[in-house]
């Protein structure tokens, strides 16, 4: 079975996001814990934690459905350490409030070396920032999403993930987010090649490690770099690739998130992406 959902405003607190998952048809959604663009933000109430919960019950959305990303500011990899210490210290933040709101993923962008280090410097910083905040928390698992490798930013190829997950301690707690915009525009053919591709996944990741989707098509073409969602089917990506992922049963039973631009037609897209299964 698929899960679906769009990344959801938590606006007026995070209880409201159950409830706007819930007003476009979805069974599944991601959101904000809190400002994506602040470093500090108030704690997360009582009161705010039990109508989180509750509105979750009442939506039937099942903490394993549920994808919170971390905040945009976060730089794991950063290789200025003082500015690396206050990433840390946000992501430890981050991953305390799923921890509270009783939920099991904290999605998130690797890094960026900002061209001042290494690749592999740079991915060495991120896992180690991963594993201190993995044994400071507990329950929650840190999925590592894909990028397009805008910029500076890492984490665009499969080996990149690979090597991430390789120097994570405690291999339960982490995992991998493959946004299919990301993939296409850092060079991987999920249209013309998509067995291809998920062979090659299988073979350097592993499905094993894949927690969930973002499904978004994409304005840029191919091995472009550049990361611009698209509606689905509207994009460079098509309609039958949509058809094709819908019917495919290795993306069963996790969060496939919608973070398409036009968020009027996210009640259109679920109920199109559930005609094609």
């Amino acid at each position: 079975m698929k899960y679906i959902g769009p990344h959801v405003s938590a606006s007026g607190g995070v209880e409201n996001a159950p409830l706007n998952a819930a007003a476009v048809g979805a069974n599944a959604f991601a959101l904000f814990t809190k400002n994506q663009r602040q470093w500090v933000s108030a704690p997360l109430t009582a009161k705010s934690i039990e109508l989180f919960k509750e509105n979750c019950k009442k939506g039937l959305f099942e903490p394993e459905f549920i994808l919170p990303h971390d905040s945009y500011l976060i730089n794991l990899g950063n290789p200025d350490d003082e500015a690396q210490q206050k990433s840390r210290a946000a992501f430890i933040d981050e991953m305390k409030r799923c921890e509270q709101l009783g939920l099991k993923m904290l999605n998130f962008h690797p890094g960026s070396h900002l061209n001042k280090v290494s690749v592999e410097q740079c991915l060495d910083s991120i896992a180690a920032n991963i594993n201190l905040a993995l044994s400071m928390t507990e329950g929650v698992t840190a999925v590592i999403e894909n990028t397009a490798g805008q910029g500076s930013n890492v984490g665009n190829r499969l080996e990149e993930l690979r090597y991430l997950i390789d120097r994570i301690d405690d291999k339960s707690r982490v995992g991998v987010c493959i946004d299919t915009c990301h993939i296409y525009s850092a060079g991987y053919d999920i249209v013309a090649g998509y067995d291809a591709v998920f062979e090659e996944f299988e073979r350097v990741v592993g499905f094993e490690y894949l927690k969930a989707i973002h499904l978004n098509d994409t304005k840029k073409p191919l091995a472009s770099r550049v990361d611009r969602h698209d509606n689905v089917g509207i994009g460079l990506l098509g309609i039958d690739f949509f058809k094709r992922f819908m019917k495919d049963s290795r993306f069963d039973n996790m969060p496939i998130i919608l973070e398409t631009p036009d968020e009027t037609r996210w009640a259109e897209e679920i109920a199109l992406l559930r005609s094609f299964e």
